[in-house]
């Protein structure tokens, strides 16, 4: 194993997978952090945590436990990844992890780069932009959990540690990755132990990560990773790189659930709906006790052997804003998670083979109720999104052989897809 991962939600721990096995690298994703003995035969491992919204000593914890696991492992690099939003708070969770993790392994400096320009995040003189505008005005600023005000970095993660905080320009970038080696090390110099490093395209990608390739640890979006296999394969590390992308076909009926409600996959949702079966979930009907898993189970159960259904809710950020008010924060946000992911399990359970999910926290609770364990990354669907088989062991609690079989996987970011993702991702499945 060559590269370890340790990545704050489920759907961003895709993204990277994703990112690695289009370089070449054999790579295989984890729900949370394997058992202590465990064995996988992969190029990177990503674990993947919910950490990005708990509480910063959890967050912590959870996160060196992967460090550990990883280091037994024998990984020879480490990468903490997060969103290419940078979501965080005053109180972290990107500068307590990292930090917590420099100490741990013992590096004195540290790169922090979100950048992801296919996805379209850039960034210059140390601002984090979205598309053509700042952080601060792309939506992000509304977010419900993790409200981005300042498109700062160096100064958003300054406030997050005792680490000094520095920046790498992009004219030094421009130079090339000796150029940016040597500000690394004038950074360590003056006592930086963190260094924001400006990223406009994947050109810069790759710059960066053959400067890091000596770094032991290094954080950021996935997007720095595109940089990362060229480093191993350099040495003659990959094993067939060609064929990295490669997952066995699997067959059976099409799912989808969304509970992001993002500006992209609002947009999804509605052009879906246009002609196609789909059903909204009420948050307050859930609230007030009605039967709503089990009337969209039946409500699906009516129409999945003939076609693929939609099951959402997905709402705009007024209705999510009302629904919060008069529900609490992370009470709706429960409850939503709990019933969808009460659905997916359900319908997996009858006989579901290919399953997409949108949004991190729905996608987290879905492959819990699943209790899915591992998946072996694919192709990509849209940047940042790969397909992905997810392994199924048998257990005493299997009623039938089907729920234990493989299941094909999307678990997509909220922002990321184009408007026509759902229909794309199925139509690329059903042509292998």
């Amino acid at each position: 194993m060559l590269l370890g991962c340790i990545a704050d939600d489920f759907t961003g721990a895709t993204d990277l997978a994703n990112m690695l096995v289009r370089g070449g690298m054999r790579t295989v994703q984890t729900i949370g952090v394997p058992a202590n003995g465990s064995s996988i035969d992969a190029d990177a491992v990503v674990i993947s945590l919910k950490s990005r919204t708990i509480p910063a000593a959890d967050a912590i914890a959870e996160s060196l436990a992967a460090c550990r696991w990883l280091q037994a492992a024998g990984v020879r690099q480490f990468f903490f990844k997060y969103c290419s939003t940078f979501d965080s708070t005053e109180r972290g969770n990107i500068g307590p992890v990292a930090q917590a993790l420099m100490q741990h392994l013992g590096a004195d400096l540290t790169i922090a780069c979100p950048a992801f320009p296919e996805n379209g995040r850039s960034v210059y003189r140390g601002y984090l932009f979205v598309g053509d505008g700042l952080l601060n005005e792309s939506g992000m600023e509304k977010h419900p959990l993790t409200p981005m005000t300042d498109a700062n970095l160096v100064r958003v993660l300054q406030s997050q540690t005792s680490e000094r905080v520095g920046l790498a320009r992009y004219d030094t970038v421009a130079r090339g990755a000796q150029a940016l080696r040597e500000r690394f090390e004038t950074l360590r110099a003056e006592g930086v132990g963190m260094a924001i490093v400006d990223a406009l395209s994947d050109a810069d990608l790759y710059t960066i990560g053959e400067a890091c390739a000596t770094m032991p640890l290094l954080t950021g979006g996935s997007g720095i990773a595109l940089g990362l296999p060229r480093n191993f394969e350099k040495q003659g590390l990959l094993r067939d790189p060609g064929s990295a992308s490669t997952l066995p076909r699997i067959d059976g009926p099409a799912l989808v659930i969304s509970g992001s409600c993002s500006k992209a996959t609002n947009a999804q949702v509605a052009e879906w709906s246009r002609n196609r079966p789909s059903l909204r979930i009420d948050p307050f009907a859930l609230h007030r006790g009605e039967p709503v898993v089990e009337q969209a189970i039946a409500w699906i159960r009516d129409r999945i052997g003939t076609e693929p259904v939609l099951v959402y809710a997905t709402s705009t950020p007024e209705e999510v804003a009302a629904v919060q008010k008069a529900l609490g924060i992370e009470a709706a946000g429960s409850l939503i998670e709990n019933a969808l992911a009460a659905i997916a399990a359900t319908l997996v359970g009858d006989g579901v083979r290919k399953l997409i999910c949108a949004g991190g926290e729905t996608s987290g609770a879905v492959v819990k109720a699943l209790d899915i364990r591992s998946m072996q990354v694919g192709p990509q669907i849209d940047p940042g999104v790969p397909w992905m088989v997810a392994r199924r062991e048998p257990s005493e609690a299997a009623s039938t052989p089907r729920d234990s079989a493989d299941i094909a996987l999307a678990l997509k970011s909220g922002n990321f897809g184009t408007t026509d993702f759902f229909a794309k991702a199925l139509a690329m499945l059903d042509a292998r």
